[in-house]
């Protein structure tokens, strides 16, 4: 059982997938802050475990070893200003999900050298199969870096950036990522049954395939160039589908795709910075 008392502060979707990964992994001193009590509650009501509830940030933060902010960006500095005072008394690790809210941000709210951690989780984080990304400031400890990820493997994988810069590609790749799998299930879905099938059978087959596909290639030695291969026999039916994908330059649409996502959330947190200003 974990010991180290979290404090997570927003009980959005992620504030309340990530309150469900602690439970799960055993951490017996959760504090969870939210104005609306009755969302408290139905996360009391969801989870049926032993955690605090409060409407009150400083009641939730005031004895914590990690605040985990999972508040809006706009929202992260009325908040920061308010805990400032706790937060500089008692050194807690800081981590943060707001995307495109920099380090030196959170710094500058908060007016005190702290221990900062960015994170950037995505959706399936909420059925314990997310991916995580995470960034640390150079007053984070050994120790603190092993306290948040083992936070986040509570709801998946984790792994850690050198640099800041790379928090917007991995907002690219893996924060809009979900959607990109999403909008091509929704294709072959359709092409099934404009050739014929059945909406719920053509729905079975897509996804069922995605999640088989998704599980070989993180579970076999082979890389998914090799697995690809594997499936692609000479002249066959999988040959002549994935020929006519790289004549129309699948491979460049989705660079192009993530390029433009990368540029969209450097000019976003661009825009956050300035809204943020003092």
């Amino acid at each position: 059982m974990h010991t180290k008392k979290i404090a997570i502060i927003g009980a959005g979707n992620m504030g309340s997938c990530l309150l469900g990964g602690l439970i799960a992994s055993k951490y017996s001193e959760v504090w969870i802050s939210n104005p609306s009590l009755s969302k408290l509650n139905a996360l009391q009501e969801k989870y049926h475990a032993k955690f605090n509830i409060t409407t009150s940030n400083m009641e939730a933060a005031k004895t914590a070893d990690v605040i985990l902010f999972a508040v809006k960006p706009l929202i992260l500095p009325k908040v920061l200003i308010e805990l400032a005072d706790i937060i500089n008394l008692n050194k807690p690790l800081i981590i943060s999900t707001a995307a495109g809210v920099y380090e030196n941000i959170i710094q500058h709210f908060l007016q005190a050298p702290s221990s900062i951690i960015r994170a950037m989780p995505n959706t399936p984080a909420m059925l314990g199969c997310g991916a995580s990304a995470l960034f640390a400031n150079a007053h984070v400890t050994a120790e603190e870096r092993e306290i948040a990820e083992n936070i986040f493997r509570a709801v998946g994988i984790v792994t850690w950036v050198t640099s800041e810069k790379l928090m917007d590609i991995v907002t690219a790749v893996s924060g809009c990522g979900p959607a990109y799998f999403f909008l091509i299930m929704e294709a072959i879905q359709n092409a099934g049954i404009s050739l014929g099938l059945s909406p719920e059978i053509a729905r079975l087959l897509t996804l069922q395939t995605a999640y088989g596909a998704a599980r070989m290639a993180l579970e076999s030695e082979k890389n998914v160039t090799e697995l690809r291969a594997q499936v692609t026999s000479k002249g066959g039916t999988t040959e002549e589908a994935i020929q006519v994908l790289e004549s129309a330059n699948i491979r460049d649409i989705f660079s192009r795709a993530i390029k433009a996502a990368d540029l969209r959330a450097e000019a976003l947190a661009g825009i956050i910075a300035k809204e943020l200003e003092p």
